[in-house]
């Protein structure tokens, strides 16, 4: 066994733009180059290492989990041997654990999406603002303009980013489709003067966001709706919706998509922020068995036809696929500087299991975002409802640059 592990091991070194080192349960040792290891994995027992024999780099991952092996040293480093060889490519038995998910875990009812979207959005407001940025808590990719930026002003630029390409006007009607923590509502709903209903599906943070309504006393502008993304919520002026289609499900994008179209009028502009590959595939195993429940990130192609069959023009398309990168350095960062503060929340949740799989997945998917490999991006498309008029848009992108500033 520790042979074909080694096998392995030779290509994937081979192959590392790092050097590392491997120590198995039996005591042996390798290394892929005579230079300081930047990680090193030890093997607790023959389990961790049968594990990786059967299930590739998601072995190696519940493994790591579970406590049958260390990884000391640069977390990321790890990631980078492993895509730069093409180790985290999924083997058959990943592959059909990835359809089992699927049966059990699908979006497919409302009741279900609920649950899913609970089990990683319903961990708690005290929990996110220990790392997320802070008052808006904006939990997706931010907008790094220059090195100055820090996590709060590059969550700002991402707004206001997003409201020059909206063409927001004083008196229009939005919707925030699945509107997280409300930050995006709280910051622009007094900058521009418009009326905003937000969405969302998880039961804690629609709390959050009505108590942040009600100490703010914006009820006569923001309002909150616990509802499904689907269930329609009437037509407005301008559609928002930054990091939901990822959550949509393998079978249920073109019901999420209808429904954003549904809800603008004839001639309204709107906005998909998300998560897509360039070409259909599966979604990482690891993601879906352990950090979003259910989820399935879509190919832009796909979302481009579901958008055309519903009535949408595409009118703009943006790659932010390296501020997102930026994004998840900051947020690992603050997670591991504040991480006793965070176990101290709920011991028992927050062990360090819980620890292992958040760091590889705000890690991983940082290096994933960075690699030269994968095939993962963050999209920003701007839609009109059916073909936007002459002067429904600018002609040109110059608007979005020739004023960088952002309201106070």
């Amino acid at each position: 066994m520790s042979s074909l592990i080694a096998q392995e091991l030779e290509r994937i070194g081979n192959a590392s733009p790092v050097a590392f080192e491997v120590t198995f349960s039996d005591g042996q040792i390798y290394r892929n180059r005579d230079e300081a290891p930047a990680f090193s994995i030890r093997f607790r027992n023959r389990a961790a290492e049968w594990g990786i024999v059967a299930f590739g780099h998601i072995g190696m991952c519940d493994a790591y989990f579970d406590g049958g092996l260390d990884i000391d040293g640069d977390l990321g480093a790890a990631f980078r041997a492993g895509m730069a060889s093409g180790y985290d490519t999924p083997n058959m038995l990943v592959e059909q654990r990835n359809r089992w998910h699927e049966l059990w875990h699908a979006n497919g009812s409302y009741e279900r999406a609920k649950e899913n979207a609970r089990a990683h959005y319903g961990l708690g407001d005290a929990f996110y603002r220990l790392w997320l940025d802070d008052p808006l808590m904006m939990y997706t990719c931010a907008y790094w303009r220059n090195g100055e930026d820090t996590l709060e002003s590059a969550q700002v630029n991402k707004i206001e980013h997003v409201c020059r390409k909206l063409q927001l006007r004083e008196g229009e009607r939005l919707i925030d489709i699945g509107c997280g923590f409300g930050g995006f509502m709280f910051h622009v709903a007094p900058r521009y003067g418009v009326h905003i209903t937000g969405t969302n599906t998880t039961t804690e943070q629609v709390a959050t966001v009505r108590d942040g309504i009600r100490q703010k006393a914006m009820e006569a502008q923001l309002r909150v709706v616990e509802a499904d993304f689907r269930e329609p919520q009437g037509q407005f002026d301008k559609v928002v919706s930054i990091g939901v289609l990822e959550h949509a499900g393998r079978d249920q994008l073109d019901e999420v998509v209808k429904a954003h179209a549904d809800c603008l009028k004839p001639g309204g502009l709107g906005m998909l922020h998300f998560i897509g590959h360039v070409s259909p595939r599966d979604t990482e195993l690891f993601i879906r068995e352990h950090v979003f429940p259910g989820g399935w990130i879509p190919a832009l192609a796909d979302v481009i036809v579901a958008m055309e069959e519903h009535g949408l023009e595409v009118v703009d398309i943006e790659n932010l696929r390296r501020h997102y990168a930026k994004t998840l350095d900051a947020w690992s960062e603050r997670f591991d500087e504040r991480w006793p503060q965070i176990q101290a929340l709920d011991p028992q949740r927050f062990n360090e299991r819980f620890r292992r799989i958040w760091r590889v997945y705000l890690i991983g998917c940082a290096e994933m975002f960075r690699s030269p490999h994968q095939k993962t991006h963050l999209f920003q498309i701007v839609f009109s409802k059916g073909n936007v008029s002459a002067d429904g848009y600018p002609m040109t992108r110059d608007f979005l640059y020739t004023n960088g500033e952002t309201r106070g």
